[in-house]
């Protein structure tokens, strides 16, 4: 990591294996889980979720383990066991498709009530569930909590997706899921490709949070194109959070 990245990150491990930085001067946790931690607003931010990814894909006669969401929402509640969040914040994407929402099971529902009770629970508009957020909105069972399309906590813009670099905006403070990014990263002569967090000290873009969530390569020009300089890759690792130079990736 070069000196001026280094003096913008600020960066710092954390007894739990999280690693702790500045984006746009506030203080981030980056989590081994793939979220976000905001200490000075009690916020945990996710992004991605991509609830009843498995049960869309059956849909359509192609059988994945029907288990996705129930997964997804324990390493969330484990979050919020550890944490106490006053406030939840999920970047969009969380369901996988207009109909995800129906497609729960009713246990995974009542959960979710569970989860946000006494909290500030926020659904962010993403392009796969733009439309079973709204529609969920017009029922008369509604998901707990409300419907944003960003919003903003102190210094950070909070999205779902990361706009393009300008010449004269870089976006300072932008926050946002979507690209779902991972890096391959090399340990004891192997190769593997871990889900990551990208930041500059000025955006940071997250990991996806679902269970059956893909991965889209750093070195991929949807991602590359959004830095103007080097970006530190946050590797999530079993029990820490690897933070890796650019010029360090293979």
């Amino acid at each position: 990591m070069n000196a001026a990245l280094r003096q913008t990150l600020s960066p710092a491990r954390r007894a739990c294996g999280s690693l702790s930085v500045r984006i746009a001067g506030e203080a981030c946790v980056l989590r081994c889980s793939g979220a976000l931690w905001l200490p000075a607003f009690r916020a945990l931010v996710a992004a991605d979720l991509h609830l009843e990814k498995g049960s869309a894909f059956a849909a359509r006669g192609q059988l994945l383990p029907p288990y996705d969401s129930r997964a997804t929402l324990d390493r969330l509640e484990a979050e919020i066991m550890d944490l106490d969040p006053a406030r939840v914040v999920l970047l969009g994407d969380s369901f996988h498709d207009t109909r995800a929402i129906a497609r729960m099971a009713d246990d995974d529902r009542a959960r979710l009530d569970r989860l946000a009770a006494g909290r500030d629970w926020l659904w962010l508009e993403g392009n796969h569930d733009r439309k079973a957020l709204t529609h969920d909105a017009q029922g008369a069972a509604r998901l707990p909590g409300g419907v944003v399309g960003d919003m903003t906590l102190g210094g950070l813009r909070l999205t779902h997706e990361p706009e393009a670099r300008t010449p004269d905006d870089d976006r300072h403070g932008e926050v946002a899921g979507h690209l779902h990014p991972a890096a391959r990263v090399v340990a004891y002569g192997r190769g593997v490709r871990r889900p990551c967090f990208i930041t500059d000290g000025s955006r940071l873009i997250l990991p996806a949070f679902g269970a059956f969530t893909g991965g889209l390569s750093v070195r991929d020009p949807a991602i590359t194109d959004l830095f103007a300089a080097e970006p530190l890759i946050a590797a999530l690792g079993r029990d820490k959070v690897h933070a890796i130079a650019w010029d360090r990736l293979p």
